[in-house]
């Protein structure tokens, strides 16, 4: 199948290569950089410049493909202005399904967030209702970054509406590599008490590309939303004793698949896509949070 991969140089990006190359997929890579002129490596996917948000670009990456897989985003709302934030991540989402269906790509495999039901960057702090999450949480967005991610998803359902294309929109946790697990999610393993807005949730990038591979190659109808993250939590602490430690009564517990559960639940992937992680922070870090590669 010929894949486009957008933010191909981001650690979602090149995972996702990677994985889609070893598949036997043929995979065009595309991102903001400036391709260097030459002679590629045997195996090495093509690369094309290119900027989403322009309408023109977003067709021409997309002309030839069978599936766009769409991680290229800003990945936070902390480090631009706002409106650079919310218009990068939504038209580029905007521009590339018009293309994908007015050209006839047949799967749209969209890099959502676990940010969508909006209490991660909160500018007046809510808590999730329960836990773990699901895809079933209500989504209540307040900052550009989670409001262009649930955008993104209703253009999904949009395009769905009005054309055969299949779509699937993939919420990740905490993206974690061998190169940041330590500085990550190290606190968190020593200390059950340092915690993020995903209730101690994170996500292998590795175990992430093979859920793409999953959701390229996936013949599910309409548009599908999965939460994607590590069965278990960082630092393999009691999941139930540490919600009722930190805030008491005020998020509802609901049943566990496991002790030290993780605070979203993936069982949709593991129903309906056939996904099954396989990594977890314990083949990074010891016990006291350390790397093992160091």
């Amino acid at each position: 199948m010929r894949v486009v991969v957008t933010g191909a140089h981001g650690k979602v990006g090149r995972a996702a290569v990677k994985a889609l190359t070893e598949a036997g997929h043929e995979v065009t890579a595309t991102d903001l950089a400036r391709p260097v002129f030459e002679r590629h490596d045997p195996g090495e996917p093509r690369y094309l410049q290119a900027d989403l948000t322009d309408a023109g670009q977003a067709y021409a990456i997309t002309h030839g493909a069978d599936a766009i897989v769409h991680a290229a985003a800003i990945p936070d709302p902390t480090s631009n202005a706002p409106h650079v934030v919310f218009h990068n991540n939504l038209m580029a989402t905007f521009n590339l399904i018009e293309a994908a269906v007015r050209l006839g790509v047949t799967r749209f495999v969209n890099l959502s967030s676990e940010t969508v039901p909006g209490f991660f960057f909160a500018e007046r702090p809510f808590l999730p209702d329960y836990a773990p999450v699901d895809e079933e949480h209500p989504a209540r967005p307040q900052d550009p970054y989670a409001l262009s991610k649930h955008f993104g998803e209703q253009l999904m359902d949009a395009a769905v509406r009005r054309s055969d294309i299949r779509c699937i929109s993939l919420r990740p946790s905490w993206v974690q590599h061998e190169g940041n697990y330590e500085r990550n999610l190290g606190p968190q393993v020593r200390d059950a008490g340092e915690i993020g807005a995903g209730l101690w949730s994170y996500t292998d990038v590795y175990d992430l590309a093979d859920a793409i591979v999953l959701a390229v190659e996936s013949d599910l109808p309409g548009h599908e939303v999965f939460y994607i993250a590590a069965p278990d939590n960082a630092g393999g602490h009691d999941f139930a004793a540490m919600l009722r430690r930190i805030h008491g009564d005020k998020i509802e517990l609901r049943p566990l698949s496991r002790v030290d559960s993780s605070g979203i639940s993936c069982e949709k992937a593991y129903r309906m896509l056939g996904w099954t992680p396989k990594r977890t922070w314990r083949d990074y870090l010891d016990e006291n949070g350390r790397s093992r590669q160091g």
